[in-house]
């Protein structure tokens, strides 16, 4: 993905019961906590992913991949691969993949910086991890 424009950028951090998503510019190559979706079915959760793609308008969706330490696949990797061609087939946006590893320890360490109480609040880690999942794709993948 071209980085000249400033193009805005969802991230999904997806789970079972919750889906944590951010937002980030390339230009600035920033990426903040949006939201956590807690919907218990996909109409729901999908209705709620279209109607922020249609407020943010990105340019680009990027999910959290998530891998064992040693970069092994599981169950979770499937079920992560699956969600992104939903939302690629659903919204027809380009959807590129980001390395989760350790992103809610990472998260739960911000929130407790700021003085927050992770364990009382999962959907406050979610959002986190999903700006940790576009922090690392942006340093990845976005040059200036």
């Amino acid at each position: 993905m071209s980085s000249s424009a400033g193009e805005l950028v969802l991230a999904f951090d997806f789970g079972t019961r919750r889906i944590g998503v951010a937002i980030g510019e390339t230009l600035l190559k920033t990426a903040r906590p949006l939201t956590t979706i807690d919907a218990p079915d996909n109409a729901r959760r999908f209705d709620t992913i279209g109607r922020l793609i249609a407020e943010w308008q990105p340019a680009c969706l990027v999910v959290g991949l998530p891998l064992a330490l040693d970069g092994a696949e599981h169950e979770m990797t499937a079920r992560s691969r699956r969600f992104a061609n939903q939302l690629h087939g659903r919204f027809g946006l380009p959807v590129e993949f980001a390395d989760e590893r350790l992103s809610s320890s990472v998260a739960e360490g911000r929130l407790a910086a700021r003085g927050a109480k992770p364990s009382r609040n999962k959907a406050a880690i979610d959002a986190e991890a999903a700006a940790v999942i576009l922090q690392t794709w942006f340093d990845r993948t976005v040059h200036a």
